[in-house]
């Protein structure tokens, strides 16, 4: 016999059919079940419920890729080579700087992703289903097509399922569909390009049953569950490189390229024009490799990263990957999931609809923190007999309870709606444990999807019986004859006020009263009947949160767009949208999304700041269209349903307290605040990091520019060398460990979030920045080259003349870590000594390294120095001074030219 698949290619919506057919098309009967060697037969099929591990580079191999990179090539050539020459302090120096690189980027970079583990986590441990006829609880890997699983309230969904039977069932689905409120499950099939969110007659794999029972047919498994498949395109994804990664690397294969040519076109024009001898020149050209490569860029690079990491780490923003604290500063756009991440995913009263007026209520969540109001002033909520009665019935009618704990504060027990009303009770000064005491529950009808209602049964210990009444509003309005002031039911009045509501994106609830003889102890349906009192409606809503509102207008005010995908409906989402300061006005659904082809949606996605009903497809579509136009995307998220549009985008952001590990693991940043607000501080440390980067490059490269520079021209003019291989390894190594080191420290430029996002295509070194590297390149050259014949002229030796052309460039390097703190601010003011103390020690720290370099007898021997007396630290001192001031002199040029950044 062909055992049936249950989702492939060509299977069928199990959404849009019928239970039978369901049924029929599994080859199962709902009395029995599955038989156990038809269970088994299909389990080898199939394969067991759950996703496969995902592939993992060794770390061996990844270690070895920490030194795929043009210029480690270079490093590497020079060193072997310096070492088959016999100078194993230079070759060891070379060396040790290359896998002291390596181990930092294995270290920061070396973990796997989990985002696959982290779905697989999700899916039940435990099922129980039928089989034989008989009900057997089984490890949920053994669920196959055709098993029939029974459901209960607290339970998570183990498989996909098509719902056979349901009673009261309400499903969370938060992390898959974004939807705030459980979902209201029911048998009957819906049509076939319903979206996920809307196809009531499935429960999906992962997701948890609110309260409620239900019995529902496997028709998925594995990779083969909605929740499988957003595994499948978390693996499938992309991981982009970030901006600073990818120029980096153009940055290296340009340097490395250039460095190669230069030392060529210097090997041949030694060797053949001034007939320097072989060796000689090409320790030479080994000299001006070592000299032109910045070999302590990329330690330095990943330390301003890590400084940057601890910053964020302190305001609430793990992150994962450390180029993705740079990636921040970057972006243009950011696409935020709404629920839980713009919104609180806590429901909300906000609308009281009362028979002679309407209220405002303040407040949000479910802290009983606010009040009510009409037309801005403040109402009495003790006085208003209306308002008591409504709340009243809110809180009697009502399964849901509030408890309140030291550490996290209000929580909530029952569905989220219920929680709202109870809140809005306590608001109206009611407490919930005296009225229970004062009119207690006799009887109960409860909450269905066939009739849309909840109603309770309660005496008040005076001879009052009420039945009350809570639900869907044009259900409850069919079932009123009056409302609270004693007039007739105007129905149409009352529709008008609901759609009003509705529109603004609020979930309305109606709330009504019929009185019962006393004598009355029980409740059947047919005491459900059109003799009703309407008490009011409640409009609900998941409220955004104060502080998202504020980052939202701080990131608009930087320069970026922020665009609101959610799997919630249009109406609510553009409701929320408005209220965030977001373009509401033409939002786009999935079905839009689905309908328009890659160009269409390229156009869309670029004008349109919110998305309603997005799958997990069209979300990534959308952030593939962004990133078509040239834009850097963030994407934040905290559902299952948002982990591979977290991968995809160029900076995923997931929130760490109330979101999926599936989110978490596949983002880049992690919230651990779950506040939106955290990520405008977020872009603006990025920014921050970024800055301090392109400094570190504005402060290396020249004096590397320099030093190259320096061996250059004494080739060429047939010199002496100014210095060595090794003293200028010296220098590198003791600047990086010290000047360039302080520039991590940088504090945030004036005015950072008030500037536009860098161009995603903007070079790394600028036109600007390359114009002060040559120009602070010449002077580094020309000072040195000063000190150095004049050191020879007055008859020094070699060795002294080049310890004093070693110090110059030092002295060169240190001053010129003062103007570089600002690109074109002046230096000379009080912030330059107040803003970074970190400068002022590395600066001492490195007058001591120099002192010892040049006196101490074991570092003299080492790198061929000679002691300096008084003279030559004044001229040394004199240069570097006017050095300083003739970088300052640039930076006035550039200010009266209006230029004001890298």
């Amino acid at each position: 016999m062909s055992i049936p698949r249950a989702a492939s290619d060509n299977s069928p919506a199990w959404h849009s059919l019928p239970v039978a057919d369901a049924l029929h098309r599994l080859a199962v009967a709902a009395a029995t079940g599955l038989s156990q060697q038809g269970a088994a037969e299909r389990l080898e099929q199939h394969g067991r419920n759950r996703l496969p591990p995902p592939k993992r580079r060794g770390p061996c191999l990844r270690f070895a890729l920490q030194f795929h990179n043009p210029l480690i090539y270079v490093l590497l050539a020079a060193g072997t080579v310096t070492f088959a020459l016999g100078d194993y302090i230079d070759a060891g120096v070379i060396v040790g700087v290359v896998l002291i690189n390596a181990v930092i980027g294995f270290v920061q970079e070396g973990k796997a992703e989990k985002a696959l583990e982290a779905v697989s986590a999700m899916l039940a441990s435990r099922a129980t289903v039928l089989r034989e006829g008989e009900r057997h609880e089984i490890d949920a890997s053994l669920l196959v097509p055709g098993d029939i699983v029974f459901l209960e309230s607290g339970a998570r969904v183990p498989a996909d399922l098509r719902l056979l039977r349901v009673k009261n069932l309400r499903v969370n689905e938060a992390a898959l569909t974004g939807e705030s409120v459980p979902a209201e499950k029911r048998t009957q099939a819906v049509t076939a390009d319903a979206a996920i969110g809307d196809r009531l007659c499935l429960a999906f794999s992962g997701t948890v049953v609110s309260f409620g029972q239900g019995q529902g047919l496997v028709v998925g498994t594995g990779q083969a569950t909605e929740i499988g498949r957003i595994g499948l395109l978390v693996g499938a994804t992309r991981t982009l490189a970030t901006p600073l990664t990818r120029r980096l690397d153009q940055f290296a294969r340009q340097i490395t390229l250039f460095i190669l040519v230069v030392g060529l076109l210097t090997f041949l024009y030694g060797h053949l024009v001034q007939d320097m001898p072989v060796l000689e020149i090409f320790l030479a050209v080994v000299g001006l490799a070592v000299a032109a490569i910045p070999e302590g860029l990329p330690a330095i690079v990943t330390i301003v990263l890590a400084i940057g990491t601890r910053v964020m780490a302190r305001q609430h923003a793990i992150v994962r990957r450390l180029p993705a604290v740079e990636t921040l500063g970057s972006v243009t756009v950011i696409c935020s999931d709404k629920t839980g991440t713009l919104t609180r995913n806590e429901m909300t009263a906000v609308c009281v609809m009362l028979p002679a007026h309407s209220l405002e209520v303040s407040g949000a969540g479910y802290a009983p923190e606010g009040g009510f109001s009409r037309d801005g002033a403040t109402v009495d909520a003790q006085r208003d007999e209306a308002l008591q009665e409504l709340a009243r019935c809110a809180l009697l009618c009502n399964d849901a309870q509030l408890k309140r704990s030291a550490d996290s504060g209000w929580q909530l027990v029952g569905d989220p709606t219920e929680g709202a009303l109870l809140t809005l009770a306590r608001k109206a000064g009611l407490d919930p444990a005296q009225l229970a005491k004062t009119h207690p529950r006799v009887d109960e009808i409860p909450f269905e999807s066939e009739h849309r209602f909840m109603a309770t049964l309660h005496h008040d210990h005076t001879g009052h019986t009420a039945v009350l009444l809570k639900g869907a509003p044009e259900r409850v309005l069919d079932l009123c004859t009056d409302d609270g002031s004693g007039q007739p039911l105007d129905r149409d009045a009352w529709q008008t006020r609901m759609h009003r509501a509705a529109g603004a994106g609020q979930r309305v609830l109606a709330l009504a009263r019929r009185q019962m003889p006393a004598d009355t102890t029980a409740l059947a349906m047919d005491d459900i009947a059109p003799r009703f009192t309407l008490l009011g409606l409640i409009g609900l809503i998941d409220p955004p949160r104060e502080e998202a509102i504020a980052a939202v207008a701080e990131c608009q005010r930087a320069g970026l767009r922020v665009k609101m995908i959610t799997g919630d409906h249009a109406v609510t989402a553009a409701a929320i949208g408005r209220q965030l300061g977001l373009n509401a006005d033409h939002a786009l659904t999935g079905d839009m999304i689905g309908a328009l082809d890659d160009e269409a949606l390229r156009r869309h996605a670029l004008d349109t700041d919110v998305f309603a009903r997005a799958s997990p497809e069209h979300k990534l579509r959308l952030v593939g269209a962004l990133q078509a136009q040239g834009e850097l995307v963030a994407m934040t998220g905290d559902g299952v349903n948002d982990a591979p549009a977290l991968k995809a985008a160029d900076i995923g952001v997931a929130m760490g307290f109330k979101g999926t590990d599936a989110a978490r693991e596949a983002a880049d940043l992690v919230l651990t605040d779950d506040n939106f607000a955290t990520i405008a501080r977020a872009v603006r440390e990025g920014r921050v990091v970024f800055d301090n980067v392109k400094k570190s490059l504005l402060f290396i490269l020249p004096t590397n520019g320099g030093e190259a520079g320096v061996i250059l021209l004494a080739v060429f003019l047939g010199l002496a060398l100014p210095v060595t291989a090794g003293q200028i390894l010296w220098v590198n190594m003791i600047t990086a460990v010290t000047l360039a080191l302080a520039l991590a420290f940088e504090p945030a430029e004036p005015g950072v979030m008030l500037r536009p996002p860098r161009r995603p295509g903007e070079p790394l070194i600028t036109g600007v920045l390359a114009a002060r590297i040559a120009y602070v390149s010449v002077l580094m050259i020309a000072v040195t080259f000063t000190v150095f014949e004049w050191e020879l002229a007055r008859g020094s030796s070699v060795e002294v003349a080049r310890t004093a052309a070693v110090n110059m460039l030092v002295i060169g390097e240190l001053v010129y870590l003062f103007n570089v703190r600002h690109f074109t601010a002046p230096a000379l003011n009080r912030e330059i000594l107040t803003g970074n103390p970190v400068a002022l020690w590395v600066s001492v720290i490195l007058i001591v390294f120099q002192l010892l370099f040049t006196y101490a007898p074991p570092l003299q021997q080492v790198f061929h120095t000679a002691a300096l007396d008084v003279l030559s630290w004044l001229v040394i001192v004199a240069l570097g001074a006017g050095k300083f001031l003739a970088v300052e002199a640039e930076k006035a040029v550039l200010r009266r030219l209006q230029v004001r950044s890298m």
